[in-house]
C-alpha cells in the first residue's frame, strides 16, 4: 500500500483539521463500551456510532505519527460511501490515541496536562464534559492502567514518579470527582529497584476482586529489564488492600499491553463463568516474542498450569471475548516480524477450550496480514465483531457474525493513512 505523506500545515490548508468545538454538556449514566445497543438485538441504528482513528505519516500508537484524526460514522456496512478523513474529521490533539472509553464518553490524562478529562466526540467535534485536576496522586499521559468497578466508578493506577510505589485514584465517572486515592501496600519484587510503569489492571465482577499484573525492573528507563516473570496481586476493591502475597507466575515472562495499560488494546477478557484470560509473552531472543494465552479460573489467584493453548505463536496484541467459548485475537506472524516485513499481523477466531484457531476469512479466502502492531481496529457489539484491516491492498471493515460464524464485507476506508483504532460509542 502506498502511503501519502502530509505535513501538519498541509492538513490545515486542505481543511482537514477542522476547528474543534469545546463545550460543556450534561453527564448521563455510562454503560459498558461494546454493549449490544440496549436491547440485545443486532439493530444498532440510532443507538451507537463508530469512531475511526487514522494517523498520518506512520501508525499513531505510543506518540508516533504526525497527527491522529477521528472520523465518526453511523454505520460500517458495505452500503456506506468510502470513509475518508480528507476534509473531515477532528484532530485528536492534545488527547492521545490511548484512551479509556465507556458508553458515550472518553476519559484520559491529556498530553502535558495535570488533570483527568472526560470528553466525547459528536458530529466530528470534541466536546469537553468535565475536567478534574489532580489532588494528591499525579499521572502522565499514556502511563497508567485502569479498571471499571461499576458503571460509575473508574479506578486509575500507575507507578509513581520514582516508580518505587504503585499509586491509585478512584473517580466518579459522572462528575469526575475524586472518591479516594492512595498507595498500594505492595513491595518491590525481589531484586527490583523500580516497578514497571503501568502494569495491567482488571476487575473480575464474578468474584468481586481486582487483579493487577506487574513486574519489577533492575533499573529505570528503557534499558531496565524485568527481574522475574510478571507477578499477580489480588486486591479488594473496597479498601484497596492487597490480599496475601503476590504470586510470581511460572508460565510467561510479561503480559501484553504492559506499556500502555490496556488504554489502546484489550489484552484481558472473561468468559461467562468468570474465568480470566490474559495475553502474555516470553522473549525468546532479541527478535522473537513467543505469544501465550493464560487463564485464571474463577475464584483462583494464580494461572492454571494445565491450560496450554496458543503457545509458540507470535505475540498476541488484542484479545476480545465473542461468547460461547470463542475469542477474537490479533496476533503477529513472528517469522514475518523478525524479517522486517511491513505486514505481519492477522486476525483469528480461537476456541478457548480446545485452542483451535481459525483465521478470519471472507469468500473462502484468508484475510491478508495487516500492519500496525499497536492498533486495535475491532469492536464487539450487537452480536457481531466489526474488524478493521489495514492490509497491503485494502483498508476496510469486515463484519463477523458471532452466531453463524460467517463474515461479510463492510465499509471501505480510504487508503494513504494508517488505520489504528476503532471504537463503538453510544449515542
Amino acid at each position: 500500500m502506498k502511503t501519502k505523506t502530509f505535513s501538519f500545515m498541509r492538513f490545515l490548508k486542505t481543511g482537514m483539521l477542522a476547528t474543534v468545538l469545546f463545550s460543556f454538556v450534561a453527564c448521563s449514566n455510562d454503560t459498558p463500551n461494546g454493549g449490544d445497543g440496549g436491547d440485545g438485538s443486532s439493530n444498532l441504528t440510532g443507538k451507537v456510532h463508530f469512531d475511526i482513528f487514522m494517523s498520518v505519516g506512520e501508525h499513531g500508537g505510543m506518540s508516533k505519527g504526525e497527527n491522529t484524526i477521528v472520523k465518526s460514522v453511523d454505520s460500517l456496512t458495505s452500503n456506506q460511501p468510502l470513509i475518508d478523513i480528507q476534509g473531515s474529521g477532528v484532530e485528536l490533539n492534545p488527547y492521545t490515541i490511548e484512551l479509556i472509553s465507556k458508553g458515550k464518553y472518553y476519559y484520559q490524562v491529556p498530553s502535558g496536562k495535570t488533570q483527568f478529562t472526560k470528553f466525547r466526540i459528536v458530529n466530528n467535534k470534541i466536546e469537553i464534559v468535565q475536567e478534574q485536576p489532580f489532588v494528591k496522586n499525579t499521572y502522565t499521559e499514556r502511563k497508567y492502567t485502569h479498571a471499571w468497578l461499576d458503571d460509575k466508578t473508574l479506578l486509575i493506577m500507575a507507578a509513581n514518579g520514582d516508580a518505587d510505589k504503585i499509586i491509585w485514584t478512584k473517580l466518579n465517572a459522572e462528575d469526575m470527582t475524586i472518591l479516594a486515592e492512595g498507595t498500594l501496600d505492595l513491595p518491590l519484587p525481589e531484586g527490583a529497584v523500580v516497578f514497571t510503569t503501568t502494569g495491567i489492571l482488571t476487575y473480575n465482577d464474578k468474584v468481586g476482586k481486582l487483579y493487577y499484573f506487574y513486574y519489577g525492573k533492575d533499573k529505570s528507563g528503557r534499558k531496565g529489564v524485568p527481574t522475574s516473570n510478571f507477578l499477580t496481586a489480588v486486591i479488594n476493591p473496597s479498601d484497596m488492600k492487597v490480599e496475601d502475597n503476590p504470586i510470581v507466575n511460572s508460565l510467561a515472562g510479561e503480559m501484553a499491553g504492559s506499556s500502555y495499560g490496556q488504554l489502546m488494546q484489550e489484552c484481558v477478557t472473561y468468559d461467562e463463568e468468570g474465568n480470566l484470560y490474559l495475553a502474555a509473552f516470553t522473549e525468546v531472543d532479541d527478535d522473537l516474542e513467543q505469544g501465550q494465552l493464560l487463564r485464571i479460573n474463577n475464584g483462583e489467584s494464580d494461572f492454571d498450569a494445565s491450560y496450554n493453548i496458543l503457545n509458540n505463536e507470535g505475540k498476541i496484541c488484542t484479545l476480545q471475548y465473542l461468547g460461547n467459548g470463542k475469542a477474537l485475537i490479533y496476533s503477529e506472524n513472528a517469522s514475518l516480524y523478525s524479517q522486517g516485513a511491513a505486514y505481519y499481523m492477522k486476525y483469528s477466531i480461537v476456541d478457548l477450550k480446545t485452542g483451535e484457531r481459525t483465521p478470519l476469512t471472507y469468500n473462502g479466502e484468508e484475510v491478508g496480514y495487516s500492519s500496525g502492531r499497536f492498533s486495535q481496529r475491532s469492536v464487539v457489539v450487537g452480536g457481531k465483531a466489526y474488524i478493521g484491516v489495514n492490509t497491503e491492498t485494502s483498508t476496510c471493515i469486515y463484519i463477523y457474525d458471532i452466531a453463524t460464524g460467517t463474515t461479510e464485507k463492510g465499509a471501505d476506508i480510504a487508503q494513504g493513512y494508517y488505520f489504528d483504532v476503532l471504537r463503538v460509542v453510544e449515542n
